[in-house]
Parts: structure tokens; sequence; C-alpha cells
């Protein structure tokens, strides 16, 4: 959102702001004087758009904290908690280049691509709308999305603030995307494979960095480490009973002792729970 980002985007190899989050200010946000019958405003449709020039890094820096944009949405399911945001905003340029239109059913969102369609469910009372994505924000740890006033009042969370909902990501040709019953992106431990020379001699080397249940979160992985480390990172899934398993690996590599290195240095950046497999 326009009044939490601190800072962003490269353009043309500088650093800088995010177009509609580059301004921290105190003023209070409110809804519309005259209130428009958001019955009759229909929901966004999903259409394919090309990327934002602008809204797309594969990382942006908003009060200390690193962001990872999801090349895709794909896959993307996720329950957290609404906000809105309205006339302060209206007419400002959000982080995709548009104007923010607070009659338009629009969200902003940290991770998505810009643009982007996505299903946004409130969970009290199971009022759906299809939102387009076009925003970055909102920047709290305890909010997933911020709505436009449309989408916000719709969903009847207007008078809250916020509200407990689920975000659903939409294909371009008009498939929600499916997901794990259980949204919450999580990883899986896996067995440690203990590697000596004879089992190096047997198959493949790979650094496994861990293995999600979501391909989205699994994707979110996969762009930090690429910021680490030059070798290949790739994502391989695993099909078990229920649900897909979806393993964020570095490799091939060369050797056990190369892999010993690699997961040293991703230790520094948090990634403790890597381990070496070979297949």
């Amino acid at each position: 959102m326009i009044y939490r980002v601190a800072r962003g985007f490269f353009l043309a190899g500088v650093l800088m702001g995010l177009w509609s989050c580059s301004t921290v200010v105190e003023q209070q946000d409110s809804a519309p004087r005259v209130k428009p019958d958001v019955s009759k405003i229909p929901d966004a449709v999903p259409r394919y758009e090309p990327r934002s020039k602008y809204g797309n890094p594969a990382s942006y820096e908003v009060f200390g904290r690193r962001y990872y944009t999801l090349t895709s949405g794909e896959n993307y399911v996720e329950r957290g908690t609404a906000s809105w945001y309205g006339t302060k905003f209206h007419g400002k340029r959000t982080s995709s280049g548009e104007p923010y239109d607070m009659y338009a059913m629009t969200a902003a969102h940290k991770t998505l691509p810009l643009p982007s369609y996505a299903e946004v469910t409130n969970l009290d009372n199971g009022r759906k709308v299809v939102v387009k994505i076009n925003d970055r924000g909102p920047f709290h740890d305890d909010r997933l999305i911020d709505l436009s006033y449309s989408a916000a009042a719709k969903l009847g969370i207007v008078d809250k603030g916020t509200g407990k909902v689920e975000v659903r990501a939409i294909n371009p040709q008009g498939n929600t995307a499916a997901a794990p019953a259980d949204t919450t992106a999580r990883a899986v431990p896996v067995s440690r494979v203990v590697m000596n020379s004879a089992v190096a001699q047997q198959g493949t080397l790979f650094l496994q960095v861990g293995a999600f249940s979501s391909l989205a979160r699994a994707e979110q992985i996969r762009q930090q480490i690429e910021q680490q480390i030059e070798d290949r990172v790739h994502i391989s899934e695993v099909e078990q009973a229920k649900n897909p398993l979806y393993r964020v690996r570095v490799g091939p590599l060369k050797s056990a002792e190369y892999g010993d290195q690699i997961a040293s240095r991703l230790l520094g950046f948090g990634f403790s729970d890597t381990r070496l497999v070979s297949e």
C-alpha cells in the first residue's frame, strides 16, 4: 500500500520506492462519503494481461523485511486477515502503475504477480468476490491482503475494518487454482540421507532445502535461494497418496563436500534444515 513501503523496485538499475506505497503518512483512511451500491459493481473478470513493467521485481524490501515475488500464482491458496483501503489512496498510483480506484474490484498482495486475479472468500459469512491484484501490501505481519473499498464492502468487512478470508489465485483461463485442503504452507520433514563415497557413486547428488505442501511456498523459497547462490535451484514434485509434495533442491552437485559448502552458506540465511540426498 501507498503508506507502507519504504523502498522497493529496481528501475533502470536504480532502487526506487514502490509507486503506490512510497510515502508513510498518518492521515486517517475512510470510506467514501457517498457510498455506492456495491451490489451493482461486477467482480473483476480474469483475463490474460502482460506482467507489470514495474511491479514484479525478484524481491523488494519494506521496513527491513525482504519479500520475494512469485513468478506464478498457480496453486496459491492461503488464509489470513484482509483489510481495506479507501479515500486516502483513491487516484494515487499503485505498484503496477495503474491508478488506485476504490470503487473497482482490486486488491493489494505482497507476493502474487502483478497483475493477477484471485477469488477472496469471507470465512465468517461465506461471501465471495473476484478481484484483480494490482498493488503491493499490506505490510503488516498479520495481514494477508488489502482490498479496495468496494471489494471489502461486498464481503461485509468495511465496518469491522478486517476479516478472516481465504485467497485463491485464479488461472487466466478461468480455473481457480487447486490446493491441499490444509492451506497453511508448511515444511514437511524428510529423513536425512547419510552420504558416503559409495552412495555418492550410486546416484546424482542434490542439496534438499525443504519439502512443502504448497507449490506457491516452494516457489517462494526457490526464489529466495536463487538470490544467494549461483547454482541451479529447482522444484521437484513427489506424488503422495493424498496431496503432492514439492521439494526445493540445489543441484545436481559435483560432490558431497560441495553440497556441505552450499549448506553452510545457506545456514547464514536461515535455512537450517538442508540435507544431502542421492537419486
